[in-house]
């Protein structure tokens, strides 16, 4: 199933149209990590995962929405999608409660710090976070595309800021919130994070 039908049948055929642009939009030739493939591991592990969201279909819609907007030379992208996510969304017929609800999850990505007992956004966040935790080599793949994206950036100034986000994530308690993700990303995640990291100190 290619991501439109995939949107489809989530959000009815009425609504093609919208999943059509907003699949163009993780196309855009800029993006290198924040694609179309990316959206659809990110919906792959939210229906894995779905069992603890109290409204999965609400967090399938965020999880199209996330990274909606992207333009690495800005830092409030999460906020842009999310108010794409209001503006698109709420010309539809869903009820107002999920529209809001939606905005409220694409905003959660921009920390990854739900809070306990929130288990829409321990899913959107445990699946967006996934690629911490992939193998190695996958690991390595998508540390060189996030790099590709920040290419205007000079090398020292960088690896300066990549480290920062690291050293963020690496001090977190737990990076995933629900059981299963803790138990197949957790510590992989972590190695993945400290290899980076004594790479990006070299």
């Amino acid at each position: 199933m290619d991501l439109v039908d995939r949107w489809v049948a989530l959000a009815g055929e009425q609504a093609r149209r919208i999943g059509a642009d907003l699949a163009d939009r993780y196309a855009e030739p800029h993006r290198r990590y924040h694609t179309g493939a990316h959206l659809a591991a990110v919906l792959d592990l939210v229906d894995e995962l779905a069992a603890h969201a109290e409204d999965p279909d609400a967090v399938r819609l965020a999880a199209w929405f996330h990274d909606a907007v992207y333009d690495p030379q800005r830092a409030d992208n999460e906020e842009r999608s999310a108010r794409l996510a209001a503006r698109i969304l709420g010309g539809t017929d869903l009820a107002e409660a999920t529209v809001a609800e939606v905005v409220r999850l694409v905003r959660l990505t921009t920390n990854h710090d739900p809070e306990p007992g929130d288990g829409n956004g321990a899913v959107l966040c445990d699946a967006d976070l996934a690629v911490l935790g992939a193998e190695p080599d996958a690991y390595a793949a998508y540390a060189a595309a996030v790099r590709e994206e920040y290419a205007f950036v000079p090398e020292e100034i960088f690896r300066a800021a990549r480290a920062e986000v690291l050293h963020g994530l690496a001090d977190v308690p737990s990076l995933y919130r629900t059981p299963e993700a803790r138990a197949r990303f957790e510590e992989r995640a972590r190695a993945n994070i400290r290899t980076e990291l004594t790479l990006l100190g070299a």
